[in-house]
């Protein structure tokens, strides 16, 4: 079979396909059950420096196409968080530290506090006043922030964007003027939900992010902008339930691809092999390696 093995955004990886941030990604046991499940590398749960209990419920609801959710990043602070990763380590694949803060120097204080394989920078987290996609919808915030953790930083740094921006090219192109190893497209899309009957908002916080199929077809355009405006290596993330929609993420311009929601179906942390297994099989019925398939798309008028 197609080898999937390789470099994405620093971090070599047996394959591609990984845990997104703050779907399992909360305990030690959940990261390590998904590498030895088949995920390439696994990404935490936000921490950042204090401990957050989050919104008030109901913070989760099913509705048509996907998960609307308003956690409020919740997390026990990355000073309660080490011995986490350390368990994840234990199946032998990359273990990605999402992290958040307010300012530079909380999400450096965040970096320095903990010995992880990479770091993903939360700025995209639809529904936290004061923390990610509020900071990270301008330039400056995600150039500032992305160059004080990678001045301070010996391992890769990712920037998770949000797709709530009018231009989100502009964006990754901060990022990687700031030293970012590689873009992570896309976070939630704001949403909301009301119940008709009470004619109140179902979130305690009213409203959330959206995620699962509904929103792939957006992940996939902000991908393929991105992979044409950037040089380093970006990673799709939103919708991806099936090795047809990670290659179609691979062909946009990905690297890699995260999957988030798509554990909720029938298949569980079996997703992760399906995935990768099914991108290989199509390798080889293309006669193709897989850099090639990456941004595919663009070689055609």
């Amino acid at each position: 079979m197609a080898t999937l093995s390789g470099d994405v955004g620093g971090i070599w990886m047996d394959n591609p396909v990984m845990l997104a941030a703050g779907i399992l990604g909360t305990t030690g046991a959940s990261l390590k059950r998904a590498v030895l499940s088949g995920a390439g590398a696994v990404v935490t749960k936000s921490v950042g420096v204090a401990e957050r209990e989050g919104h008030r419920g109901p913070a989760v609801v099913q509705v048509e196409g996907g998960l609307l959710n308003a956690m409020g990043l919740p997390n026990p602070s990355y000073r309660h968080f080490q011995e986490e990763i350390d368990i994840g380590r234990d199946g032998g694949a990359p273990v990605i530290a999402s992290i958040f803060g307010s300012s530079p120097a909380e999400f450096v204080e965040v970096a320095r506090g903990l010995d992880a394989d990479g770091f993903e920078l939360n700025l995209s987290c639809p529904h936290a006043e004061r923390y990610g996609a509020e900071i990270g919808c301008e330039v400056y915030n995600v150039e500032a922030i992305t160059r004080a953790v990678k001045e301070s930083s010996s391992v890769p740094v990712w920037v998770k964007l949000t797709p709530n921006v009018a231009e989100i090219s502009a964006l990754g192109l901060a990022a990687e003027r700031g030293g970012a190893d590689a873009i992570v497209a896309i976070n939630t899309l704001r949403a909301m939900a009301i119940d008709v009957e009470s004619c109140r908002p179902i979130l305690g916080n009213r409203f959330g992010g959206l995620s699962g199929p509904a929103i792939k077809p957006v992940a996939v355009k902000c991908v393929y902008d991105l992979a044409g405006a950037v040089k380093i290596p970006v990673i799709g993330v939103g919708g991806v339930s099936s090795w047809e929609d990670a290659c179609e993420m691979i062909i946009a311009g990905a690297r890699g691809v995260q999957v988030g929601t798509a554990l909720g179906n029938a298949e569980g942390y079996g997703i992760f092999r399906s995935i990768s297994e099914g991108l290989s099989i199509y390798l080889d019925r293309k006669d193709m390696a897989l850099q090639e398939l990456v941004g595919a798309a663009r070689r055609f008028p």
